[in-house]
């Protein structure tokens, strides 16, 4: 049987970052903590923890960790049933998902908003983009994520939500200066765009797509979807920002779709691991919910 003490002693420096803010959400010494997470390593024998600033969870140590939050929720369900395990009350557990920053920022939030005011649950959010959020699940680092794998990993579920639906815009002062000769490849390699981060490539994809061959593109790196659309209308760059929220500056003109009637449609996929709890099953109806409401139907 593995020690449950030194489990959390891992999942929550894994959580916090470090030892030394996880010995004080624990109420005990850096050293208990260390000595634990070592107890654990020789028990399984491997690395747990990666040192750093923050510490990371190994894949062995992530899966340990996904064992560790299964196991709350679990718990949290049976002392709903007999407060008597409870005497001083349930006590919120950890509900960690990972998500894309588009979605987030969409149609995601308010499914969290509602669920976590109603269910005894801390949601714990991790971003990133949709193409790697399954290794987040994969690696047992969260519970659930919002994904465009269609192929679930071993012990979850996979259901589809629908697509985000991308446009190509551009401020049309940005449209004039860059594109008066007409949207292509070489316009293209000398206009910038932006991009959310290093993994974003719907730019790359939409300009393939167009121009039937790899474009390079000069871009700018700006890590909010807010700011994204801003920037855009600003005429810092063009790029690909999902259709529900540049509705308003589509009507009022201040962005126009570069080329009319290309959008890019990303499908988009629910995952979550099988038999966590009843508590993440209804998280996830309440996601499926959301997203046949505000999704593409793909």
């Amino acid at each position: 049987m593995l020690d449950y003490s030194s489990l959390a002693a891992l999942a929550t420096v894994i959580r916090e970052g470090s030892f030394d803010r996880a010995a004080r959400a624990l109420n005990v010494t850096p050293s208990a903590v260390s000595q634990r997470i070592r107890l654990l390593e020789e028990r399984v024998g491997c690395a747990l923890v990666i040192r750093g600033q923050p510490c990371r969870a190994t894949d062995m140590g992530g899966r340990l960790c996904q064992h560790v939050d299964r196991v709350r929720l679990l718990e949290q369900e049976l002392q709903e049933a007999m407060p008597a395990l409870a005497p001083e009350g349930s006590v919120r557990v950890a509900l960690p998902v990972a998500v894309n920053a588009d979605s987030l920022a969409t149609w995601f939030a308010p499914v969290l908003a509602e669920f976590g005011a109603q269910a005894p649950v801390l949601m714990d959010i991790a971003v990133d983009d949709q193409d790697h959020t399954a290794g987040w699940l994969r690696s047992g680092r969260v519970l659930a994520a919002v994904t465009s794998a269609a192929r679930p990993p071993v012990g979850c579920n996979s259901r589809p939500l629908g697509a985000m639906r991308y446009r190509a815009v551009a401020s049309p002062a940005f449209m004039t200066r860059y594109f008066a000769q007409g949207v292509g490849a070489g316009t293209l390699a000398r206009t910038p765009s932006l991009i959310f981060n290093t993994k974003d490539e719907l730019q790359s994809r939409w300009a393939h797509r167009l121009c039937h061959r790899h474009v390079e593109l000069p871009r700018h790196t700006l890590p909010s979807p807010f700011a994204f659309v801003t920037a855009t209308v600003a005429g810092m760059g063009w790029g690909l920002c999902p259709e529900s929220m540049i509705a308003p500056q589509l009507a009022d003109g201040s962005l126009v779709e570069m080329v009319p009637d290309t959008p890019l449609d990303v499908p988009l996929h629910w995952q979550y691991a099988r038999s966590a709890s009843s508590l993440l099953e209804d998280f996830s109806r309440q996601v499926l919910a959301a997203s046949h409401t505000a999704l593409m139907s793909s």
